[in-house]
């Protein structure tokens, strides 16, 4: 959550060329749409709204679709929803695997675009689609979404960033859909939005340090969830505690991780608990609650990279 800040969060850097080339595009594209769905992680809403997104899709009326809400704390999705429409800005919770989550998005995006239909009714264009842009950062669950959305497989799925790497139109009975690759930030200037996206899988593991990745995580959640942590490690008070690299060393000994000597295999404990946390095999857990203004101007101060 925004309160706790670690010195060990680090600088990630990961903006391939297509993320590059997918900006320009929707800079192109935005003329042909009526209006912009922005999927963001209801675990982390504030970390995967990129500004860069953000930028395009102002000259256009845009809902924001809270996406993994099954992964999130229901009480903080609640506040975030509450936080966007305070803001005047139209927000949805959904878990796109699930065909009532595409319901509640039509459904919002009928009376958040109600206006520009009764615009269209007034010149005679009843019936004629709404064109729709998608977009979000990787592995928000642009694809996924669209198959429920559209109900069928029309967009290939995975637990993974990069999927989708062009641009493509998707028919959804009186919505067109134009999904957009995922965007990450050009840079990132705040190295609590870094983790959090490394967090749920956004930036391929493969750049990272897996194993800093992993105490971060835990270090994170077992201030806001200590039982949930306790809980799936069967860690005592004692160990809850330990050091960061003295937890990870635990929870794999636990796990039975060992190599010769009886040491720990961190590498692979690490990795076990960025899937079990990805899975929610910890449970619902938020990582982010709604900033006050007074949140966001200490954040930036204390969070900008020299």
């Amino acid at each position: 959550m925004k309160e706790t800040k670690n010195s060990n969060q680090y600088n990630i850097q990961w903006f391939p060329g297509h993320m590059a080339k997918t900006l320009r595009l929707m800079d192109q594209e935005i003329k042909n749409v009526d209006a912009c769905l922005v999927l963001l992680d209801a675990r982390i809403p504030l970390s995967s709204l990129n500004p860069e997104i953000e930028r395009i899709v102002a000259r256009k009326p845009r809902l924001y679709v809270l996406n993994k809400a099954d992964l999130a704390d229901p009480t903080i999705t609640a506040r975030w929803i509450d936080y966007f429409h305070a803001a005047d800005a139209g927000c949805v919770a959904i878990n796109a695997r699930q065909k009532g989550g595409a319901a509640a998005v039509k459904s919002a995006i009928d009376k958040e675009l109600s206006a520009l239909m009764a615009k269209r009714e007034r010149k005679g264009m009843v019936g004629a689609k709404l064109a729709l842009m998608l977009c979000g950062i990787p592995n928000v669950g642009k694809s996924t979404f669209i198959n429920t959305f559209a109900g069928s497989a029309r967009a290939k799925t995975a637990d993974r960033p990069g999927v989708t790497v062009g641009k493509q139109w998707v028919s959804a009975g009186k919505y067109d859909l134009l999904d957009m690759p995922g965007v990450l930030w050009k840079r990132f200037d705040n190295r609590h939005i870094a983790s959090n996206l490394a967090f749920i899988g956004s930036i391929k593991d493969d750049i990272l340090d897996i194993e800093e990745l992993s105490m971060n995580l835990l270090d994170e959640v077992r201030i806001h969830y200590p039982q949930k942590v306790a809980e799936r490690f069967k860690l005592n008070q004692e160990e809850l505690a330990l050091p960061p690299y003295e937890l990870l060393e635990c929870i794999g000994r636990k796990r039975g991780m060992l190599i010769s000597g009886g040491e720990v295999n961190t590498e692979r404990a690490a990795i076990m608990i960025l899937d079990e946390f990805r899975a929610s095999k910890w449970g619902r857990i938020s990582l982010e609650i709604p900033p006050t203004h007074d949140d966001l101007d200490d954040w930036d101060d204390e969070d900008d990279l020299e």
